[in-house]
């Protein structure tokens, strides 16, 4: 069976298709999971697809014992770049469900391996937040532009662009990474699709090299935040 979500974070997408698969008492192995990917749609797209018949009326009951703590792992383990990690997430889920004692096991291979995903998520975070430098350009607007590249090891554009909205406020910046991109306008944020490493502007680049790279990803194909207002990020 496969189960489609909407981006390479689709953490709501995913809670729906687990709560449904569950409903049905679909074993993980027969689940094979596919992302689209993030700079074609929105992360909080609805995963029912076309030609998707299953009924999502389905008890609630099961997924209602899952620990509080798992949910926070799973907002972390999905900005992971493994391709294996909502399989790994259902398949933690379906234990939980099945296995009540697995939530004390501190040793069990599978939550290790989620929680060690959880915490170089974190330090990708961590690291993004240190080390990114932002360089002013002149684009005829005051105030000047503040753009950036950065290559991040995980997914997690959307996740730290909060932070730098909350840094940075009332300020024009734009974030260029090879999967996903962000720019605040001053008050709300917008992404677009990722600039290739091939394209990536040099840190002496000239203004005009830096304005090449940030129109091609965040002119015309940007689009608006799911939310008005900036959420938190998760914890680093």
């Amino acid at each position: 069976m496969e189960a489609r979500l909407g981006s390479e974070t689709d953490l709501a997408g995913f809670r729906e298709e687990a709560r449904v698969l569950l409903g049905q008492q679909v074993p993980p192995e027969a689940v094979h999971w596919q992302t689209a990917q993030a700079q074609n749609s929105n992360r909080f797209a609805d995963p029912a697809m076309p030609g998707d018949s299953r009924p999502r009326d389905v008890p609630k009951a099961a997924s209602a014992i899952v620990p509080a703590s798992f949910l926070r792992l799973c907002e972390v383990v999905v900005l992971h770049h493994n391709p294996e990690r909502f399989a790994l997430l259902y398949r933690l889920l379906w234990r939980l469900v099945h296995e009540p004692g697995l939530r004390n096991d501190p040793v069990d291979a599978d939550m290790l391996h989620a929680h060690q995903m959880a915490q170089a998520v974190r330090r990708d975070l961590h690291k993004m937040k240190a080390l990114l430098r932002f360089r002013s350009i002149d684009d005829g607007q005051v105030p000047p532009l503040q753009t950036a590249w950065f290559d991040p090891a995980h997914h997690i554009v959307e996740a730290v662009a909060p932070w730098f909205v909350k840094r940075m406020p009332q300020a024009r910046w734009a974030i260029l990474t090879p999967d996903r991109s962000v720019e605040c306008d001053g008050r709300r944020l917008h992404f677009g699709p990722g600039l290739p490493r091939t394209c990536a502007p040099a840190s002496d680049a000239s203004d005009d090299a830096w304005l090449a790279g940030y129109r091609s990803v965040l002119t015309t194909q940007r689009e608006p935040a799911p939310q008005d207002e900036a959420t938190g990020t998760p914890s680093s």
